[in-house]
C-alpha cells in the first residue's frame, strides 16, 4: 500500500493513537502544501488579497503568516 493510502486509512483507524498521528501527518502535509502553493502564487504576482479569498482567510491572516520572512516561506540563509 502507498504512503498516501496507508496515511488514509490510518486517518480512519478506530485505534485513537492510530487516527491522532494520521491526523498530524495530515496537517503537516497541508501545511506544507499551503506554504508551497503561497509561494507559486506570490512568483506569479497574485496579490494577498486574492491568495486569501482562495484559502478563505483575511488578508492580513495570509500576508502575516506568509509575508516579511515570517512562516513557511522564510529563506534559510
Amino acid at each position: 500500500m502507498s504512503d498516501t493510502a496507508q496515511l488514509a486509512s490510518d486517518a480512519g483507524s478506530r485505534d485513537p493513537a492510530v487516527g491522532l498521528r494520521a491526523v498530524r501527518a495530515l496537517r503537516l502535509l497541508v501545511e506544507r502544501l499551503e506554504a508551497l502553493q503561497v509561494e507559486n502564487a506570490r512568483n506569479a504576482g497574485w496579490s494577498w488579497q486574492d491568495i486569501a479569498l482562495l484559502l478563505g482567510v483575511s488578508r492580513q491572516a495570509v500576508h502575516k503568516k506568509y509575508a516579511g520572512g515570517r512562516g513557511l516561506l522564510r529563506r534559510e540563509k
